[in-house]
């Protein structure tokens, strides 16, 4: 998204109050007994590549904790950095770090990502260091479209692009032929920019000008999906002022308003992971046991 100096000011907030914390055992291989087959379907025939954008000085920090927790049950995950590291591992590459690179980062890891996973999975997510995914929602929400078909999807933004855009922090979704599109047309400067500006909006005039398409990723009941703050933020409100202007979707609150199928959400620190993970995966109420809901909006 554009970065205005209410964005700055969190991200510069995280950063000061963000302590090392060690990483939390989370075992959810016995899911509880949970009967989990759909979704264990659903990751094999549903192949999510995740690439999270991360930073040297971010790998004890934040990445280790999305290593960890969420991005494990990606088919596919690669960290991309500006410097490689063998032990993490990270991919690094040719470009420096900061926001105001922050689109050439993204343009040049998405073309490594074509060139060595291309034939690997599906659906491409790019995602930062601080996004919590929960991959099981996104598989059931990707299962109604087809990679062929040249869509992306994350949290609406109605500025900026004729179409709209994604933010950045909530993670965006490329189909293969998305990312083919990216690679194969999009390395000439007039079509898209090669770095420089906000990468979310820079990205998103990138996917207009190629063809690819941005659609509706709300349930069958209106409520969001992908989310650029934390859990609590969308629950209770409090957004900045330029929320209000650039979200497609009303800048709503409350739990109405948020999917029980909820792909996303951003700005999470390292301990609200470990949280997140045990509230999604551990809690369980006794004697209630969730049934399927069929909230994908079917056209």
């Amino acid at each position: 998204m554009q970065v205005t100096t209410n964005q700055k000011d969190m991200h510069d907030i995280m950063d000061k109050n963000l302590r090392p914390i060690k990483p939390v055992l989370v075992d959810d291989s016995h899911f509880h007994h949970d009967n989990n087959s759909v979704a264990k379907d659903l990751e094999k025939n549903i192949r999510v590549l995740c690439w999270v954008m991360t930073g040297p000085q971010n790998l004890d920090k934040k990445a280790i904790h999305v290593k960890k927790t969420w991005a494990k049950r990606c088919n596919i995950l690669i960290f991309i950095s500006s410097v490689t590291n063998t032990s993490f591992p990270t991919i690094g590459l040719n470009i420096s770090e900061g926001r105001e690179h922050l689109t050439g980062k993204t343009m040049q890891a998405f073309r490594y990502v074509y060139e060595h996973y291309k034939d690997q999975a599906d659906w491409f997510m790019k995602a930062d260091d601080d996004t919590y995914v929960i991959l099981e929602n996104l598989r059931y929400f990707l299962n109604d479209y087809k990679p062929s078909e040249p869509v992306y999807f994350g949290h609406h933004f109605k500025t900026i692009v004729k179409q709209g855009y994604y933010s950045g922090g909530a993670g965006y979704v490329l189909s293969k032929e998305a990312l083919t599109r990216l690679v194969t047309k999009g390395n000439n400067p007039r079509v898209c920019r090669q770095d420089g500006g906000a990468e979310d909006a820079e990205l998103g005039k990138c996917m207009e000008n190629l063809g690819v398409k941005t659609v509706n990723s709300t349930d069958a009941l209106g409520r969001s999906r992908f989310h650029c703050f934390d859990p609590e933020t969308h629950l209770f409100g409090g957004y900045p002022d330029w929320y209000y202007q650039y979200d497609a979707n009303g800048a709503k609150k409350g739990t109405e308003s948020i999917s029980d199928y909820a792909i996303s959400f951003h700005y999470v620190p390292p301990q609200k992971m470990y949280a997140l993970e045990f509230y999604i995966y551990h809690l369980r109420p006794y004697g209630i046991e969730s049934g399927h809901q069929h909230l994908n909006v079917h056209n």
